[in-house]
């Protein structure tokens, strides 16, 4: 049932055939299709089952028959899902349950031949290998430990910037718990202290991040994220202290999950898991020391993704490459958003503003994305803007980065004097450095674009930097006739942000 692949969408990026994982773990069997294998991926379609290959695996050594049958049905919708979407590149990985059951072999057999391809069953190395480059993928520069607790394992690994330490995987998947457990808390309690002590390094991560992935640890932070009221609904790269997570996970496994505020945020099925979730992260907490737990979307699919790229398209940093996506999709000139990128780059030289690296890269991230929402009416431009960036697919930005980008637009849009239409829960995510910063990016940009009209080719030639103190923008030959009061106006705002005195310097149009 192949279906003939139709040429790409305006609303997609041509990057060949799309590409899909099919991910059949101990809990979920999941399958993900990708818009094509680059540095930042986008997922054009998602669906997971909670067939729980892994429930019994301790105990008696076989997957339960009707979890067998429910992924198995899974892996047949999945497989046609792929035909139907013209896949011509399918990956499947298994992981704890059919290494370790007896009936794990069968089950592969089976499974191949519904998905029409081998499938990969990872050992707990490779797994643990594949989760860290996940994190490597997600986040800029991430330094430390890596935990995926899945259904029927928990993968360690330490991550140094792209450097990955040998990882090690046990028994401590929330299912195999469980079932280990014969669903007591304290008993689980007693295996995971056991088995942590066995584990060497763990101490490594004091200081240092520690990087939570698995479905039921994001159910965690989806759960903590609805009983404090966080401003930002997006999982990647939401962080909680380290003594406000230890806090919240001894809640957890305290008490049973239905009575606990907010639990509907959390999939019924997932509910039973979380006091054992909740009870690995708290001794991992620990053990390690770590100052902060970081929730990752990213593992082992985008890990096994990553690895596919060339060494090239690995050194490339993951926000940049997705901002440059949403420029091409939805400006009315990408190239616009280069030639602000250098134009920005002369002002800030010049203004002796301090701008730390990461600063300077959330700044070009901005210049990327700041022409998405044109198409809106432009009264809602700025709120528009600041929605869609804010909530958007990005990688390798934290979320005061996410604030910082969608502030920075929606300034650019309604203007750094009349703010009244922001919500003030996103100013909950920036600092007062942040708010400022996207204040003089927001106010320049409002200069750039009245003298633009984001075309490009045309601020190379009309250059804004501060001269013996005074905020200079020279207007030479043809360009002339673009000075007016308006354009006034915007500079003397920026100029005030910045402390310096406005001045332009306008040639006459030959």
């Amino acid at each position: 049932m192949t279906v003939r692949r139709p040429a790409p969408a305006q609303g997609r990026l041509d990057h060949g055939p799309p590409v899909a994982v099919i991910d059949i773990g101990s809990n979920s069997v999941r399958l993900v299709i990708y818009e094509g294998v680059v540095r930042s991926p986008t997922p054009l379609f998602n669906e997971k089952t909670l067939a729980g290959l892994g429930r019994e695996v301790q105990t008696k050594g076989v997957m339960p028959p009707d979890a067998v049958a429910t992924a198995l049905a899974a892996l047949r919708r999945f497989r046609a899902l792929c035909d139907v979407m013209a896949v011509q590149r399918v990956w499947v990985v298994a992981t704890a349950a059919c290494r370790d059951a007896r009936n794990g072999p069968e089950f592969i057999a089976k499974a191949q031949r519904i998905c029409r391809t081998r499938i990969d069953v990872l050992s707990g190395k490779r797994e643990a290998k594949f989760t860290a480059l996940g994190v490597v993928s997600g986040f800029h520069r991430p330094n430390g430990v890596v935990g995926d607790l899945g259904g029927g394992s928990l993968e360690l690994v330490d991550v140094r910037g792209n450097r990955i330490q040998r990882g090690a995987t046990l028994p401590l998947g929330g299912l195999a718990l469980q079932d280990r457990s014969v669903r007591s808390i304290k008993r689980a309690e007693k295996i995971v202290r056991q088995t942590l002590t066995k584990v060497p390094n763990l101490k490594g991560g004091k200081g240092r991040a520690f990087y939570a992935v698995g479905g039921t640890w994001r159910s965690l932070a989806r759960l903590h994220m609805a009983q404090t009221g966080y401003p930002l609904h997006v999982m990647h790269g939401y962080v909680v202290r380290a003594r406000e997570a230890l806090e919240f996970c001894r809640l957890v496994r305290r008490v049973n999950p239905e009575t606990l505020s907010q639990i509907e945020v959390v999939a019924a099925a997932r509910r039973p898991l979380l006091p054992y979730a909740a009870l690995v992260l708290e001794h991992i907490l620990r053990k390690t020391r770590a100052s902060e737990v970081v929730f990752s979307a990213h593992g082992v699919r985008e890990g096994l993704i990553y690895s596919k790229l060339s060494a090239r398209e690995r050194k490339k940093d993951a926000l940049i490459a997705a901002a440059q996506d949403l420029n091409l999709l939805r400006s009315r000139s990408p190239k616009h958003g280069e030639d602000l990128i250098a134009w920005t780059d002369i002002l800030m030289r010049s203004s002796g503003i301090d701008e730390n690296a990461e600063e300077r890269r959330l700044r070009h991230a901005a210049c990327l994305v700041a022409d998405i929402g044109w198409r809106a009416h432009p009264d809602y431009r700025g709120e528009q803007s600041l929605n869609v960036i804010a909530h958007a697919g990005f990688l390798g930005i934290d979320h005061p980065g996410r604030a910082y980008l969608a502030l920075a637009v929606f300034f650019r849009h309604v203007g750094v004097t009349h703010d009244e239409e922001l919500s003030p829960r996103i100013r909950e995510l920036a600092s007062t450095r942040t708010l400022d910063r996207a204040r003089v990016l927001g106010a320049a940009m409002r200069v750039a674009y009245l003298i633009s009209a984001s075309q490009p080719g045309v601020l190379p030639r009309v250059p804004l930097k501060v001269m013996r103190n005074k905020l200079v923008l020279r207007l030479g030959g043809k360009f002339g006739p673009l000075a007016g009061d308006r354009l006034a106006t915007r500079l003397r705002h920026l100029a005030r942000l910045i402390g310096r005195e406005p001045v332009i310097i306008a040639g006459r149009a030959s």
